[in-house]
């Protein structure tokens, strides 16, 4: 699960990047600088996904990231489509942990001691 969704955050780091390249021209500075710290903070919360509040940072900066739509009209739908990726990434992953805990806990049962 923590690998899937630090690959997203770190995606969508690289989409405030891109965001920011398109901004540039008709943004005020207090805009490029609010992307250019949410570009870091993806950053910085991919690295925080070991934690319990790291999902929950993640969660939020989605939204930040919708929101960043009132300064970059396309970031209204890249929002959107990088939530559906974060909530695969979180769903899937957990449910990939499941099926990962189910065999092993198989595996201690028949006592097989190979990995």
């Amino acid at each position: 699960m923590r690998v899937m969704a630090a690959a997203v955050l770190t995606m969508e780091s690289l989409l405030m990047g891109f965001a920011l390249l398109i901004a540039k021209d008709s943004a005020t500075s207090t805009q490029l600088i609010l992307g250019g710290v949410l570009a870091l903070l993806f950053i910085l919360t991919a690295g925080l996904l070991k934690r319990a509040g790291g999902y929950l940072l993640g969660s939020i900066l989605q939204l930040c990231l919708i929101a960043y739509g009132l300064v970059v009209s396309q970031m209204y739908y890249m929002g959107g489509l990088f939530l559906i990726l974060w909530i695969s990434a979180i769903v899937l992953g957990r449910r990939g942990e499941a099926i990962k805990a189910a065999l092993i806990a198989q595996r201690d049962k028949n006592g097989s001691k190979s990995p």
